[in-house]
Parts: structure tokens; C-alpha cells; sequence
């Protein structure tokens, strides 16, 4: 394991030093926590509404107007989320960065599927709470992000003993939704997220 990996010390950075592009208005309301593993249904009671007639709608791809997501909108979704062991945010610690962000198009035209990958990098090699770490920016991302884009949460190469094991937890959708039926998990969850915006 190379030495410069390891974040055994880790650099703590001022908040008000992290990359920000947040805007400062108030957010609507925060979706729960199990929000993102339910699919999301039209409300019943609502009538459904009509297409405005446009001249040019039946030429246009319904796609082309849809607000593009970056590693820095991203990065402004995760950084504030709480580190467990530590009254110190994510983005504080080193734990994500926007240079371990990265947002793949469709791989073909007919998909509309984005995926997006952030890296992860435990404050140490032995870190106990990686799979929880990975799993708080998983449940905030999936809550965040339009339905168009998969969330791919992975331990950065090199940083940590139980890499292969953990990244091998969060690819595996049945036991991400196993763990968030565990309430003492949930709660921990919770508590960092509670630090988001």
C-alpha cells in the first residue's frame, strides 16, 4: 500500500474553503430517507395535466431542455454530510473530492441512464465505518438526483484493507436495501445526514 494513500492525519479543511457553487436559497422540502428506494408515483388525486401546444414541441427532445449535472453539484450534495466518527463533514476531512467525481453519459443513444461515480477515501486504511460512509452519500445521492441517473458509490483503489468487500456491498442493490431496513443503521444514516442542506 503506498504511503500516500493512506489519510491517517488527514488535512482538516475550513468549510468555508470547500468548492461551493450553492445557491442561497432555501431548499424545498428534504425527501426521506427511503424515498429513493420506493419508485415514485403520480399522485391519484391530482388531475393530470395537459401539454402547453407549442410549434415547436413536436420537433423537440423532451431531454434537450433538462438542466446538466457536474462534479461540482455533486460534490455540493455530499461534502456537508457528517463523518461518523467525527463532528467533521466529508468534504472536510478529504473523505470526497471533485477531482473523484465523475458523471458518465448514456452509453448509447437509446439509454437516457447518467451514471454517476464518486470515489471515496477513508480518513485511514482500518477505517471500521467505510460500507456506512459509502452508504450515507448512496442514500443522499439516490434521494437528490433525478431517476435518470445511477449512483455508483466505490472505496477509492489503495485506501483502505476492505475495499473489495465494501465496494461489493454497495454495488449490490438487495443488500443496500437490507441495510436500511436495519434501524440502528438508519439512525445512523440519518444522523449524517442531518448536516445537509
Amino acid at each position: 500500500m503506498d504511503a500516500d494513500k493512506d489519510n491517517a492525519n488527514p488535512t482538516i479543511l475550513n468549510p468555508s474553503d470547500l468548492p461551493s457553487r450553492r445557491r442561497s436559497t432555501p431548499a424545498a422540502k428534504r425527501p426521506g430517507i427511503f424515498d429513493a428506494l420506493a419508485p415514485a408515483y403520480p399522485r391519484l388525486a391530482e388531475p393530470p395535466s395537459s401539454p402547453e401546444p407549442s410549434s415547436a414541441s413536436s420537433d423537440s427532445d423532451p431531454d434537450s431542455d433538462r438542466e446538466e449535472i457536474d462534479s461540482q453539484e455533486i460534490y455540493d450534495l455530499i461534502s456537508t454530510i457528517s463523518d461518523p466518527e467525527h463532528p467533521l463533514s466529508l468534504g472536510s476531512l478529504g473523505v470526497v473530492t471533485i477531482s473523484d467525481i465523475r458523471i458518465t453519459p448514456p452509453p448509447s443513444p437509446r439509454s437516457r441512464i447518467s451514471t454517476v461515480t464518486v470515489l471515496v477515501t477513508p480518513t485511514t486504511s482500518a477505517c471500521s465505518l467505510t460500507t456506512v460512509i459509502g452508504l450515507g452519500i448512496k442514500v443522499r445521492l439516490m434521494n437528490a438526483l433525478p431517476p435518470r441517473f445511477r449512483v455508483d458509490v466505490r472505496i477509492k483503489e489503495g485506501t483502505s484493507r476492505t475495499a473489495d468487500e465494501v465496494n461489493k456491498q454497495l454495488a449490490d442493490k438487495e443488500r443496500v436495501a437490507a441495510a436500511m431496513e436495519n434501524l440502528s443503521l438508519v439512525g445512523v444514516v440519518r444522523t449524517m445526514l442531518a448536516t445537509c442542506e
